[in-house]
């Protein structure tokens, strides 16, 4: 068996589709006109197709049982973006334990989205805050290998 995609329902495929691809910066990897995968291989499905595909039933809005994670390392102008279009925020950025910054958000149809910073700009990050390698290490589970090309990358 082969793992092939997450999906998502939407009402307004085209909406929708303008958010992942014009903020969220994807790119269309198939489209079927009621269906719409993007590179990365989620996709998103017009509600009423869908809705027909698994016998009518219910369909729950802002469950948050699952999300679509994304990186990005300029969360702030993401944010921007986000409160621009009327978009909800789960919440503005926060860290979590492992020291990533992360902001979460509905799309138009209440599925959950979460945009993480990298893993490598965060070790930059802690490298310039006076983290020893050792101790980003520590934090981030990242290689001593990664975070050094990290700190290179982002210097």
């Amino acid at each position: 068996m082969k793992y092939q995609a997450a999906l998502i329902v939407v009402e307004d495929i085209e909406k929708s589709r303008q958010l992942y691809e014009k903020v969220l910066d994807q790119k269309v990897k198939s489209d079927y006109g009621e269906n719409v995968t993007f590179l990365g291989d989620f996709s998103i499905h017009q509600k009423a197709h869908f809705q027909n595909l698994i016998q009518d039933r219910p369909i729950i809005q802002r469950s948050n049982s699952s999300e679509l994670y994304f990186e990005h390392d300029d969360l702030p102008s993401i944010v921007s973006k986000i409160q621009n279009l009327g978009l909800e925020l789960l919440h503005g950025i926060v860290e979590q334990p492992w020291k990533q910054q992360v902001v979460r958000f509905y799309d138009y149809d209440k599925n959950l989205i979460e945009i993480g910073e990298s893993l490598e700009h965060v070790a930059s990050r802690l490298a310039k805050q006076e983290y020893s390698i050792e101790e980003i290490c520590k934090i981030t589970y990242l290689d001593q290998q990664t975070v050094k090309q990290a700190i290179q990358k982002y210097s």
